[in-house]
């Protein structure tokens, strides 16, 4: 190995390691929505895939053991050609030997990483790829890993022709040449189009082809079937349900071969899920990764959670309304309603916002439910959305509820300004 994997570290540095790697043909900017939190109770390090973001392909090296003398021009079959715009020459000092990468070599590129920062046991979470590699970590080195997380991966990612299809396309051509089918699945159509999608496209078109291929040559000889029952780590698997590259199957797969592993299907998220469903992610991670809370942090996270649903002027008026006689049940629910609740991984808060409607239309209690139609709107809720969830619980709670839910939520509104369809 060359050089060390580019990386960035945030969180306190005396506090928990945890490795996060990136999918195939992306930077380590793709798990930005999680760091922010994650970083509160974990030194959380980050890296780049060789030939991705600031990482040099020749971070693998320019040979590898069994392959031909270096400096021969070839494309991923071995017939000389010509390689794509910007990429390094297929055998030059600092290029991968094309068809001799394996997930051994990305894990010991971690492992280099790690011993570098004086890192000797560390929890791991990785997208596709990058979760392929924990999960070889986890087997072969089970003395470093002690969580793991596995986010639309695999024990096998399909036929190897595939990849080494593919492989060669790109070191023929680039990576623009793959960009048109990574978007179909990468995202569903709701999301391609945002700027999030867009910025990952970016990152997907600057990889070098060189280590885009070399990478792919990895998938190609990966198959982790026959060894997930060696993985001893507690392990969380996650998968898209709209994911065509790593469908839900390959994460039962996965949950199913490893020992007590935790599986959890998020609807409307596809490859890239921390990207399109980023919430839902950080929460069921900090519920896998979190080390038991005190009472304190409960608080901190409560009170995050509480303001960012019901609003910093409503939790301000209620902490300036503290008194010696409620100051106990302002602590109680914090803690316990947000801290523990709330904060749960397998919800996101627009299904929690739903449930919690319901019931404070079950019991009548139209003052909390004038606050928590504020709180539905800003988890992500339509005036639709809730309209639904009134017309349901008509149902369910009886009729007379709903009408007076119906009132009190169209005052809100109104009030807050929010557009009304007819």
């Amino acid at each position: 190995m060359t050089s060390v994997l580019h990386h960035r570290t945030d969180g306190p540095a005396d506090a928990p390691v945890l490795i996060l790697g990136p999918s195939l043909g992306t930077s380590l900017a793709v798990w930005d929505a999680q760091v922010p939190a994650l970083a509160r109770r974990h030194r959380v390090i980050r890296y780049d895939l060789p030939g991705h973001g600031a990482t040099p392909s020749g971070a693998l090296g320019s040979t590898a053991p069994g392959t031909g003398a270096p400096g021969a021009l070839t494309t991923g079959t071995g017939v000389p050609g010509t390689p794509a715009p910007g990429a390094t020459p297929t055998g030059a000092p600092g290029a991968p030997t094309p068809g001799t990468t394996g997930m051994a070599d990305l894990a010991a590129l971690v492992l280099d990483l790690a011993d570098r920062l004086g890192v000797e046991r560390f929890a791991y979470a990785g997208i596709s790829l990058g979760g392929a590699v924990g999960a070889h970590l986890a087997v072969h080195h089970p003395e470093r890993v002690t969580r793991l997380a596995l986010v639309c991966s695999s024990a096998r990612f399909g036929e190897p022709d595939g990849w080494r299809e593919r492989a060669a396309l790109v070191r023929e051509k680039g990576t623009a040449a793959v960009a048109p089918g990574a978007i179909g699945r990468w995202f569903t159509p709701d999301f391609a189009g945002t700027d999030a999608a867009g910025r990952l496209m970016d990152d997907l078109l600057t990889a070098d082809p060189e280590g885009y291929a070399a990478c792919c040559d990895a998938l190609a000889a990966y198959d982790l079937r026959e060894e997930l029952s060696r993985i001893t780590a507690p392990t969380l698997v996650l998968a898209g349900r709209a994911d065509p590259a790593t469908p839900p199957a390959h994460a039962r797969e996965l949950a199913d071969g490893i020992p007590d592993a935790s599986l959890l299907e998020l609807a409307g998220a596809a490859h890239l899920a921390p990207a399109e469903r980023p919430e839902a992610v950080l929460s069921a991670l900090l519920g896998h990764f979190g080390a038991p809370a005190s009472d304190d942090s409960r608080y901190a996270d409560g009170m995050a959670v509480r303001r960012a649903v019901l609003g910093d002027a409503h939790v301000d008026r209620a902490v300036a309304r503290t008194t010696d006689f409620t100051a106990d049940f302002q602590d109680y629910i914090t803690r316990c309603a947000w801290g523990e609740i709330w904060t749960r991984p397998g919800l996101d808060r627009r299904t929690r916002s739903c449930l919690t409607l319901t019931a404070l239309i079950a019991h009548g209690h139209q003052e909390e439910l004038a606050l928590h139609v504020r709180a539905a709107i800003r988890n992500g809720l339509t005036p639709e959305d809730i309209k639904e969830v009134l017309l349901h619980s008509a149902v369910y709670c009886g009729v007379p509820a709903a009408n007076s839910a119906f009132a009190t939520a169209q005052r809100v509104l109104a009030e807050d300004g929010t557009p009304l369809s007819l």
